[in-house]
């Protein structure tokens, strides 16, 4: 079993009483930790399947920036399965920047919507967008669940352990 670190828990954060502010303040605090875990694994691990389905740490970070853009982008993906793998020249670093610019992005489209029953602001020919409510709840669920995964996963590679 590897021996890696262990990082301290960071705890849920404490956010505003709204529900934009506690629902964007969860999505954030998920974003990090997903980020986190991609940080600093080494190669060729971080993109080696750890279990049979083929799931890897890098393809899971991969396929949240492409989730990201389509949900609050509007960008189109047409094959879901490829976004779980980064492509061969693309490292630690150029992944985790990558997400993090989604992340950015998706923020500043976020930063324009004062209503959370109002349609997502972005354009999506013959597609009505879902709700801003709707987009967050799916992006904290989507992000949690692949954060699960990464912890895991990154156990797993070196024995990093903790948000």
């Amino acid at each position: 079993m590897p021996t890696g670190s262990r990082r301290g828990d960071t705890p849920p954060p404490r956010t505003g009483s709204g529900e934009t502010d506690v629902l964007r303040g969860f999505l954030d605090y998920l974003r990090t930790s997903m980020a986190a875990k991609v940080e600093g694994a080494p190669e060729p691990q971080v993109r080696t399947a750890q279990v049979p389905s083929g799931t890897n740490l890098l393809g899971l970070l991969n396929h949240l920036t492409f989730v990201e853009r389509a949900i609050f982008l509007g960008e189109t993906v047409t094959d879901w399965q490829a976004t779980f793998h980064a492509a061969p020249q693309d490292g630690v670093d150029d992944v985790v920047a990558r997400y993090r610019a989604a992340v950015e992005r998706a923020n500043a489209a976020l930063d324009d919507c004062t209503d959370l029953g109002e349609p997502v602001p972005r354009p999506r020919p013959g597609r009505p967008a879902p709700s801003v409510r709707w987009a967050l709840a799916h992006m904290i669920e989507e992000t949690g669940r692949h954060a699960g995964h990464a912890d895991v996963l990154r156990e797993l590679i070196d024995g990093a352990t903790g948000r």
